[in-house]
């Protein structure tokens, strides 16, 4: 199968599930600076979401750049992955209300971390089906980035109830971690 359509459809419910998310946004009730101060938890909880959305389109474009093709079972992963994006505007709306409260923090986390494993799965699914030699292959390598993200993911989401702060920072942690757009596709594609 080519893998067109797979592209098209995730860029579509990424899009639309970033859209759910900014309709979160509501409009301030005053006219001063000071109606914004209830609404900047939502702001950074969006803000922290729509960079993982980022980074999870950014990434899935480029590793889509190294496959040739497609079976269903990369099909039914990439569908995994996306129904784990998929709650994030939920669990960003829900961490934006409550961003002091164990529970919202840990649910939060917990979408993160089944979308980070989610991801690995649909890699794994990518590399039995073009092998070991493949450029996706070699571009991979050990996955480094994608396996420490899940065990901090792990991590922060008990600590939620021991300190909210510091599973918001790993939170952010990790999503400072894959900002930097992961060169080795490209680097891979142009040899």
């Amino acid at each position: 199968m080519t893998k067109g359509r797979l592209e098209a459809f995730s860029d579509g419910v990424i899009a639309i599930i970033i859209t759910i998310m900014v309709l979160e946004l509501k409009v301030p009730h005053g006219d001063d600076l000071t109606a914004l101060r209830p609404l900047v938890p939502v702001l950074l909880s969006y803000i922290l979401s729509f960079m993982y959305l980022a980074i999870y389109w950014n990434n899935h474009h480029h590793t889509m750049q190294a496959v040739q093709q497609v079976n269903g079972s990369v099909l039914w992963g990439n569908l995994h992955l996306l129904f784990w994006l998929s709650l994030l505007p939920v669990a960003t709306a829900w961490l934006g209300a409550n961003p002091r409260a164990p529970w919202p923090v840990a649910c939060y986390g917990l979408v993160l971390l089944f979308a980070g494993i989610a991801y690995f799965i649909w890699v794994q699914t990518l590399l039995a089906l073009h092998g070991t030699d493949s450029t996706l292959a070699k571009a991979i390598g050990r996955d480094f980035k994608g396996r420490i993200s899940i065990v901090i993911y792990a991590a922060a989401v008990p600590l939620a109830f021991v300190n909210v702060l510091i599973s918001i920072a790993l939170y952010n942690l990790v999503a400072i971690m894959w900002i930097v757009p992961d060169p080795r596709i490209e680097k891979t594609l142009a040899r």
